[in-house]
């Protein structure tokens, strides 16, 4: 089964390095997004105005802040596997 992951529409390389690893990606816009979602992509500034957070969905939310694409990458695949 495939695992949808949002991600906030400015973070396009991670984005990118998720699809690359065969993980569907959707972007996210708002919170009925994220209710699609197995894992959220954010960056921290838009946790709250998105109104994105960890009760709303069963998955995690990950603050990208700081991170590389493949940082990011490697935390998605910790929690799936």
């Amino acid at each position: 089964m495939s695992r949808i992951i949002g991600v906030e529409q400015s973070l396009t390389n991670i984005e990118d390095a998720l699809k690359a690893q065969g993980f569907e990606v959707i972007q996210l816009r708002n919170e009925e997004d994220a209710k699609k979602c197995d894992a959220c992509i954010i960056t921290g500034q838009d946790r709250d105005v998105m109104g994105i957070s960890d009760p709303v969905m069963a998955g995690p939310v990950i603050d990208a802040d700081g991170l590389s694409a493949n940082e990011v990458v490697e935390r998605v695949q910790k929690y799936f596997h």
